[in-house]
């Protein structure tokens, strides 16, 4: 990711933004510098899950400033995207980063919708063949709240947990559909409760920073009232063992726009 910060007359002075590269320069982001949550490496892997020759509807519930869908767009040239956020400075800054020329291969196949993932106004049910989705991670009552709202809007569940995130994908979702989450590893058990009933043939991949280290984050998705059971897959592993680097396979994820599967070949819907 390359960073350069950069002034806009409609952020107050305490909302200036940079712009954000990533996949190489595939895709530039625009986001708040400071006061919110800032988009990058589970963003990315989040795009990754999707196979390359993703066709049909993918929608991203909790958008924020795009950057999870905006990789799929350049990822996957078939596909038609829509970003569903409510925070109206996310917003401005997805809209404005959607009009500069680095991002003009697929602003023309994205679409952002302002509204709550509970209410959903504007969006059909059904409509989409893929939904994902990168909640906040914490749970409010466990959390020490950030002062800025908006960031602490962005990494603190609300009182229903994962539960309105799955009722609002399992909406959306055609049958058959796919519903993937990048969340924290020790809320696995929050994940599983909360497809129960919407979504089956859950595949679950752990990421850990290094070998031999406990996984931080996973990717679960699942596919709309299937009866396929549960599939526990190889980790992903970030980093070099003694390095800050990353590894190759992973580099090439974040700069060259190469898939999930790539690293790990089981990583691949089911029905």
């Amino acid at each position: 990711m390359i960073a350069s910060a950069v002034g806009a007359s409609r952020f107050s002075p305490k909302s200036d933004v940079t712009v954000d590269a990533f996949l190489g320069g595939r895709v530039e982001a625009i986001q708040p510098a400071s006061g919110h949550h800032r988009a990058g490496l589970e963003a990315v892997l989040l795009a990754a899950s999707l196979p390359a020759p993703t066709i049909g509807t993918v929608v991203e519930l909790g958008a924020g400033v795009g950057v999870a869908g905006f990789c799929i767009g350049a990822r996957c040239p078939d596909a038609r995207i829509l970003l569903v956020e409510r925070d109206a400075i996310a917003l401005e800054c997805a809209r404005a980063a959607l009009a500069r020329p680095a991002n003009s291969a697929f602003a023309g196949r994205l679409n952002i919708v302002e509204t709550d993932i509970e209410v959903r106004a504007g969006l059909e049910q059904g409509i989409a063949d893929a939904v994902i989705f990168n909640p906040p991670f914490n749970d409010a009552a466990a959390s020490s709240v950030s002062p800025a709202s908006a960031r602490a809007g962005a990494h603190v569940l609300g009182e229903g947990g994962l539960d309105p995130w799955y009722r609002a994908a399992s909406a959306l979702a055609r049958q058959g559909g796919t519903a993937t989450i990048i969340f924290r590893a020790d809320g696995l058990d929050l994940v599983i409760a909360a497809t129960k009933g919407r979504f089956g043939a859950l595949d679950i991949l752990p990421i850990a920073p290094r070998s031999g280290e406990p996984a931080h984050r996973i990717l679960v998705r699942g596919v709309k009232a299937s009866r396929a059971p549960l599939r526990l897959l190889p980790p992903v592993i970030l980093h070099e063992q003694d390095a800050n680097r990353f590894r190759p396979e992973i580099d090439a994820i974040l700069r060259e726009a190469a898939p999930l599967e790539s690293v790990v070949r089981s990583w691949k819907p089911r029905r």
